[in-house]
Formats: C-alpha cells, structure tokens, sequence
C-alpha cells in the first residue's frame, strides 16, 4: 500500500522547532565598578592576599581582575544598579583573619561572609559563614530581638586569605495583583565550596541590617563593605524563573 509522504515531511519539519528549548538569560558580571551605586572606597586590583593572621590585607597589587572594598578594608555598603527577582548567583571571595561581610539577595535576605574556619559543625549559627541570617525586632525584649535565621548545614569554610565560593538559587517572594504579599522568598539551594549548605528555607521577610521597608518584586544585591576587608573576583548574576 501506497502511503503518502506529507504527514511525515511535515512532522520532519516542525520537529526542531517544536523541541527546542528557550535560551538560557545571559549572565551579567557585576565586577566592574560601574555596576553599583555610590562605591565610596571600592577599587579595582589585578591580585590581593588576604593576612591569614590579622584583619587587614597583606597586599594589593595593581590591576583590573579583583573587586575589593579598599586599602583599608571598611568603606561603604554597595547596591547593584541591576534589580532582580529569582536568580541564580556565582559569587567567589576572599576575606582575611577575622573579616565579616555579607551578600544580600535583593537587598534584603542575607547570606553571611565570616572567617568561620575550623569551627565545629554542632557550634555553627546564623552569623556563620553561609548562614541565613536572622531577622530582627527591635520591640522585642532583650535576648529575643534576633529570631529565625538558618545556620549552614556543615562547616564548608576555608582557611582566611583563601578564595571561596557560594553558588546560590534563590526566589524572590510572589504577590498578588493588589500587591499582597502570596508566598515568601526562599533560599532554593547554596552551595558552599562545592558543598551543599542549604536546601529551600524560607525566609519570612527582611534579614537584619536589609533595606528598611516592604518586601517588593524585584530589588538589588547588596554588599557589606563596612565591616572589615573583602574582595571578589567573581560575581555574576542570572535572571531566571523559578515555579
């Protein structure tokens, strides 16, 4: 039996155009200097070490591969210009002896930087490098201001003066078409150093020291600049959509 072609040619046809999946967002490098806002003491440098005993760099060296906070490691906080919602973020640092920084996710959720090396897993907090940090309420009694926040799942840290990475997923919190606040942001996935330190937590709102205000859509990141020296030499954010 004769069977005619056309059916077959057609479904040939349509088959690339019907598999094919969407392009990936581009990733944008937040780098240079000109992708934050009101940078104060934040420089460029080709390479710098971190003192692995004291809370201060060891050198800088000139150059334009290494985005830091300054010679003397305290300066202003900066906010990206690029506002985001779900993303996925690569982010590698440095910090020396004892530094403290931190990443907020839409200028609101904090993922800590600390100098938590050799720190037992059963000893790990909040305030730990890779926690969540807690939120805060300044009307509640002492000793109960600080609440929530997730400490990391075990110690992943390296010792100061040695790059680091986190790998993080996040998405943002839903609202409704009146604005109504639906569902809360979460912290999909980060990865510390290859190693998986947190699995969808939730966050309920605005981690301390985050931009004062109502949760919104979409918002910058943000990093802590004043709280001693830190330097990242990756950081590139992808837009993305998480259901």
């Amino acid at each position: 039996m004769k069977l005619s072609l056309l059916p077959f040619l057609v479904a040939l046809f349509l088959l690339p155009l019907t598999g094919r999946a969407e392009k990936p967002a581009a990733a944008l490098q937040l780098l240079n200097l000109d992708a934050w806002t009101e940078t104060g003491e934040w420089a460029k440098a080709g390479k710098i070490h971190g003192n692995t005993g004291e809370k201060k760099w060891k050198s800088i060296a000139p150059g334009d591969a290494v985005l830091y906070n300054g010679a003397k490691g305290k300066t202003t906080n900066i906010a990206s210009k690029e506002k985001h919602g779900d993303v996925e973020l690569e982010v590698e640092f440095m910090i020396p002896k004892s530094s403290n920084s931190g990443i907020y996710l839409m200028g609101r959720y904090e993922i800590q930087i600390l100098d938590s090396y050799g720190k037992p897993d059963d000893g790990l907090s909040p305030g730990d490098c890779g926690g969540i940090y807690e939120r805060w309420d300044e009307s509640k009694p002492d000793g109960a201001k600080g609440y929530e926040g997730t400490a990391p799942a075990t110690n992943a840290s390296t010792a100061p003066g040695t790059w680091q990475t986190y790998k993080i997923q996040f998405r943002a919190p839903r609202f409704d078409g009146e604005g109504k606040k639906t569902e809360n942001a979460r912290f999909l996935r980060v990865v510390h150093n290859g190693v998986v330190i947190h699995e969808d937590v939730e966050v309920t709102g605005p981690t301390r020291g985050g931009i004062v205000g109502p949760e919104v859509l979409r918002g910058p990141l943000t990093v802590q600049g004043d709280h001693g020296p830190v330097a990242f030499r990756k950081f590139t954010l992808r837009h993305t959509t998480f259901q």
